[in-house]
């Protein structure tokens, strides 16, 4: 239903920021909670931010809370993560994701992935 392609990652030294997006295609986006999730070397993938349907509702994991922002433009399709003050243990692949359910940190519930872009931290 949905196809997901995530980009703006790239190296950057501690304290640095990037933002990620992730471009969907199809017509129902909006009908789509979003999320982002991270995988670091030797690690199992972690929920970092999700969004609701219209916006107005986010969430955060305890780690990235304060310095990460996930926002959306349902008019263009996309989703981004805005992460600031990046530190060393952030380097992961950050991939995006859409649940057709509810906002939500069960990787399990998320039904569609993007191939995920490499943010790497260095110190």
């Amino acid at each position: 239903q949905v196809q997901l392609v995530e980009s703006g990652g790239g190296s950057v030294q501690a304290g640095g920021s990037l933002r990620l997006s992730c471009a969907a295609s199809g017509r129902t986006f909006s009908t789509y909670y979003m999320g982002w999730f991270r995988q670091a070397p030797g690690k199992e993938r972690e929920f970092v931010a999700g969004i609701n349907r219209s916006g107005v509702s986010t969430y955060y994991a305890d780690s990235v809370k304060g310095r990460f922002t996930i926002s959306r433009d349902n008019a263009n399709n996309t989703v981004y993560l805005h992460v600031n003050n990046l530190k060393p243990e952030d380097t992961a692949v950050y991939y995006c994701a859409a649940s057709i359910t509810r906002l939500t940190t069960r990787e399990e519930d998320y039904h569609y992935w993007g191939q995920g872009t490499q943010v790497t931290v260095s110190s």
